[in-house]
């Protein structure tokens, strides 16, 4: 009697192999995008990550810009969309390449302001402590 082998694509190891393919893909666009395409309105992107579906089919790719029009750079690499994922295709394995959307990432903006308003904070509040008298209790407990 034969006995059945175990399936090698588990939950771990398709998740494994998710994160996988979609390093590649960042890797192989990014090459893409700065030798291959020729569209003025798309400048010095970096690409963030890549988030792919699990039956592959699309892809949500984030990029952010060193200067440039956020939302002309999207607009033109969604129309080139097509080309770079025909360009995948000769390049990649696998059986689906998928359908790709790019999408701004704001988080080094998010992360500036964020640092804006830390930095403020600390700035007011060193300048009430400079105003403060000294603390009563600390003189006691120094005597």
């Amino acid at each position: 009697m034969a006995t059945r082998r175990k399936s090698a694509h588990k939950g771990g190891n398709t998740a494994h192999r998710s994160y996988q393919v979609a390093d590649q893909i960042r890797r192989d666009l990014a090459e893409l995008i700065a030798r291959e395409l020729k569209d003025p309105r798309v400048g010095m992107v970096t690409l963030q990550s890549v988030e792919v579906s699990p039956d592959y089919a699309h892809a949500k790719v984030y990029f952010s810009l060193l200067v440039g029009d956020a939302e002309a750079t999207q607009q033109a690499l969604n129309q080139g969309a097509g080309f770079l994922r025909n360009a995948l295709f000769k390049r990649l394995h696998i059986h689906t390449v998928p359908t790709l959307h790019f999408i701004y990432d704001r988080t080094q903006e998010q992360a500036a302001g964020m640092n804006a308003l830390i930095a403020q904070a600390v700035a007011s509040s060193s300048a009430a402590d400079a105003g403060v008298p000294e603390d009563p209790l600390e003189k006691e407990s120094s005597s």
